[in-house]
């Protein structure tokens, strides 16, 4: 017998399979998708059984050890990793690396082990205890063992001599017991409400459609979490699984609360933020079937469930959706697919979808079912927007927003704020030579946190301690210029008698700290809540009677077409947290822009007129959804060579490509990232046969060239910008 090995290491000039002998000890024990140990060159790597082959003449290495007695990649997960490959031209391992918890990678000496208790269970018949004699100390251990003590060193600590006498004799037995690492801590105080008309009639449509793919696009507290979960419960009664995607962590706690006070114990998570340990143990439980229902951001969509009936993608507009790192895959993309597999439905949620999801509902490609009002029928929050133009220069905080929360803090009520800018300080600059602190490995400024008194780039993470006499001139005149959320709690602190918790990435960065910020808010030990843009989205906090925006123009002057849609949607959602319970609430979002129709129709949530005015803007342009686009980044540490070689391959774009429009090359805006330039380079098209042809032509021609990089990423969300403001933002 000999098997087709597709090995760990992700290398363009080996991504094949390499064919190894099966020594006749271990044949029964091969099977399709586990992993071996094989021999590769003077190395030992490990690599997945991707086919098995009947016996050959040719002279082959043997395979030197099975890691696995279960399949790791089952039939499904192989075909959809060759999906992968074509789909964003990555390289096979690569994509069924990216599907696996590290546990279960095809990674040489990685070992992450199951984690055991070992329990001390009575081996005889009670009634037989009498026929030993027993000294006081073993009387005490089996006494502790019949009332249900069962752990063996807590048992060792009465007398771990007389333990091991009771088990020598076999009187007491030991067996170890899975320990499954990842303790579920939820409240189930969450009611089961009756659906509304509306809620009802969208449960209906889905589950009684022929459709593929359904676009439930409801104003904020429409009640699309109820939908959810009345479309799952009738999926597990017909015998199915489900998936559902949360964008940011931070949602995950609140949405598995609320899945547990309905579901149980029906529930495995998975998210990045879990050990290695705790992402193994629920990989494993999924697997074997232990649950029915998986809850994740966007790895749990490669989830290894059978049976699939749902797969749900909740705020499908967030970025966040996207990978960033190769294979620069698309959770809903891969969902779709998923979902074709398993013969299931798929539902994206928004209460303001993308404009390529909303426009496939127009072309009859995605199935639209609306949710048009509040579930507790109150009206949207009052939403007042502030022309900071007119307020005192200076002034973070306009008067009104001053006095509303005041006002909210006097009623006992809470307030949340959103800056989407962390840290203290945008730049450090000096006042007299005008030198500003740039990192030296990036094209960018450094910002100050004043907690740790560090300058950071917030890309690759130098840090250095801030400069109090300037580098350039050594004068002591450097200065902090822009704010960012830490400066903003300070001024808080200073204007307020209130107790106030920031949530930003510096706040989050330990295990834990999502979940913990958001039940001490939700349990009113806080009255405002500081963050940036994880914040915005999904949180239900029924106390939360007035949200402000600190400055609404952060991500409407990214150079990016997206921007005023990104902008309408993230004002619009965190507006969405004022008011939903049975208080009115009301927002106040200060701008320089006031007249900006993303802002001005922010006020209403008014999300038909936003896609009416920002579509004529894209087809005008032609920018999705009225095209594709490719993203091609020409990298190198060498600046000459990627400025020539950006420029050939523009020009082999522009002779290949004929029904495509190229542009540039040009100079990225992260131009200066780690050490390395960047060009980039535009493809939009509508429909062009040899697209992925040439593209694989323009891979294998610069794979033998280790001066350049290509990064490719096929109709890019992020494109060049919004991924980067999330890293610098946070």
């Amino acid at each position: 017998m000999t098997v087709n090995v597709l090995v760990e290491l992700s290398n363009r000039n080996i991504d094949k399979y390499f064919t190894y002998n099966v020594p006749n000890n271990l044949e029964d024990k091969i099977k399709v998708g586990i992993r071996v140990k094989v021999p590769f060159g003077k190395q030992t790597l490990e690599g997945f059984v991707m086919e098995i082959n009947n016996k050959t003449d040719m002279e082959l290495k043997d395979i030197l050890e099975i890691v696995d007695k279960d399949i790791v990649l089952n039939e499904e997960l192989i075909n959809l990793g060759k999906y992968i490959k074509e789909k964003t031209l990555c390289t096979l391992i690569s994509a069924y690396q990216t599907m696996l918890p590290k546990a279960l990678k095809a990674q040489n000496k990685t070992n992450i082990n199951k984690s055991y208790t070992k329990l001390i269970l009575l081996n005889i018949d009670k009634k037989d205890l009498s026929n030993y004699k027993l000294n006081d100390k073993q009387k005490e251990i089996i006494d502790n063992v019949m009332n249900g003590n069962h752990k063996k060193d807590e048992l060792s600590k009465i007398s771990s001599s007389s333990l091991k006498t009771l088990i020598s004799k076999e009187i007491l037995k030991e067996v170890l017991i899975e320990n499954y690492r990842l303790k579920h801590k939820y409240d189930c105080d969450y009611p089961i409400y009756k659906l509304n008309e509306e809620q009802d009639n969208a449960v209906n449509t889905i589950m009684n459609s022929n459709d593929d793919v359904y676009l439930l696009h409801g104003v904020t507290g429409s009640g699309k979490t109820e939908v959810y979960m009345e479309l799952i419960e009738r999926m597990i009664n017909d015998n199915k699984t489900a998936i559902v995607l949360v964008p940011e962590i931070s949602l995950t706690p609140q949405m598995t609360d609320r899945f547990r006070s309905r579901f149980k114990d029906d529930i495995a998570i998975l998210h990045s933020r879990l050990s290695e340990g705790e992402k193994y143990d629920e990989y494993r439980i999924i697997a074997n079937g232990l649950v029915k229902i998986v809850i994740g951001a966007r790895s749990a969509v490669f989830a290894p469930l059978n049976n699939i009936g749902i797969i749900i993608i909740d705020e499908e507009h967030t970025t966040s959706y996207k990978q960033e790192s190769s294979p620069k895959y698309d959770a809903i993309d891969i969902a779709i697919e998923r979902a074709k597999n398993n013969n299931a439905k798929v539902v994206l949620g928004s209460a303001t979808p993308s404009l390529e999801s909303y426009s496939r509902t127009l072309v009859k490609k995605y199935k639209l079912v609306e949710l048009k009002e509040r579930a507790n029928k109150k009206p949207l929050p009052e939403v007042t927007i502030v022309d900071m133009n007119n307020e005192k220069k200076g002034s973070y905080f306009s008067k009104l927003l001053i006095d509303k929360i005041q006002e909210k803090l006097n009623n006992n009520e809470q307030i949340i704020l959103l800056l989407n800018r962390r840290g203290y300080a945008s730049f450090i600059t000096c006042s007299q030579c005008g030198y500003v602190s740039k990192c030296p490995n990036c094209d960018v400024t450094l910002t100050y946190h004043k907690s740790s008194d560090m300058e950071r780039c917030h890309y690759c993470g130098y840090a250095t301690k801030r400069h109090t006499i300037c580098p350039k001139c050594h004068e002591e005149s450097v200065k902090n210029l822009g704010v960012g959320t830490e400066k903003i709690e300070e001024e808080l602190n200073k204007l307020f008698k209130a107790r106030i918790i920031r949530m930003d990435f510096d706040t989050t960065s330990t295990k834990g700290a999502h979940e913990k910020i958001i039940n001490s808010f939700k349990n009113h030990e806080y009255d405002i809540l500081l963050g940036t843009q994880m914040i915005a989205k999904g949180l239900d906090f029924p106390n939360v009677t007035l949200v402000g925006v600190i400055n609404a123009d952060t991500s409407l002057m990214i150079p990016n077409f997206r921007s005023g849609e990104y902008t309408f949607q993230l004002l619009s959602q965190v507006s969405g947290r004022s008011g939903r319970s049975d208080k009115n609430g009301i927002v106040i979002i200060q701008t320089f822009n006031p007249d900006h129709y993303a802002i001005k129709l922010s006020k209403t949530q008014d999300y038909n007129m936003f896609f009416k005015q920002e579509m004529l803007i894209r087809k005008k342009l032609n920018y999705p959804p009225y095209c594709f686009i490719v993203s091609i980044k020409v990298i190198s540490s060498d600046y000459d060579l990627v400025k020539i070689e950006s420029s050939n391959i523009a020009n082999k774009l522009k002779e290949n490509l004929k029904n495509s429009t190229i542009l540039g090359p040009s100079i990225g805006n992260m131009f200066k990232y780690k050490n390395t330039y960047r060009f980039g380079i535009i493809i939009k098209y509508k429909k062009e046969d040899n697209l992925y042809p040439y593209l694989k032509h323009l891979i294998e021609y610069y794979q033998s060239n280790p001066k350049i990089r290509l990064d490719i990423d096929f109709n890019s969300i992020l494109w060049y910008n919004i991924v980067q403001l999330k890293k610098r933002d946070g």
